[in-house]
C-alpha cells in the first residue's frame, strides 16, 4: 500500500470561512475526511500536515523520502513566492503533485506564476476539493 502525505500551506486551515466564493464552504478537516474515505477505496494510506510557516513545510518535504511514496501539496500563497519551497520539492526524492482549489490562471496576475509547477510531477487546479481527489487517483495508478 502506497503511503501519501497531503501537505497544506498557509491559510488553508481557514477553509470554509475564507473567501468561500473562491475556495468553497468545505473545511480542511472535511476535505481530509473525504480523502481518507477515498484512499481506502484506492488502497492508499494517507497522512496530513498543515502549516502557515514556510520553514515547517520545507522541513516536512525534506522528510518525505524513505517515509512516503509521494505527496500532494497545496502550498497556498507560497506557490507564487517561494524558491526555497521549490528547491525542497526538487530534492524530495518522491513524486509530488501540486494542487489548487481555484484556478490560479483565472485569478490575479501575480498568481499566474507557480514556482512549484516545474518541480512537481504534475499540477491539478480549479476543481475545488476534487483537485485533491484527482491527485489521489494519479497516485493509485502510478
Amino acid at each position: 500500500m502506497k503511503k501519501i502525505l497531503v501537505i497544506n500551506g498557509p491559510n488553508l486551515n481557514l477553509l470554509g470561512r475564507r473567501e468561500p466564493a473562491i475556495y468553497g464552504v468545505k473545511t480542511l478537516d472535511a476535505i481530509n475526511e473525504d480523502l481518507k474515505r477515498l484512499s481506502l477505496d484506492l488502497n492508499l494510506s494517507l497522512d496530513f500536515f498543515q502549516s502557515n510557516h514556510e520553514g515547517a513545510l520545507i522541513d516536512k518535504i525534506q522528510l518525505l523520502e524513505g517515509s512516503y511514496d509521494g505527496a500532494i501539496l497545496n502550498a497556498g500563497g507560497f506557490t507564487h513566492s517561494s524558491v526555497a519551497l521549490r528547491d525542497a520539492v526538487l530534492a524530495a526524492g518522491v513524486p509530488i503533485v501540486e494542487v489548487h482549489l481555484s484556478n490560479p490562471l483565472a485569478r490575479e496576475h501575480y498568481r499566474h506564476r507557480s514556482y512549484l509547477t516545474g518541480a512537481a510531477i504534475g499540477c491539478i487546479a480549479g476543481f475545488g476539493d476534487k483537485s485533491y481527489e484527482l491527485a489521489l487517483y494519479w497516485f493509485s495508478r502510478n
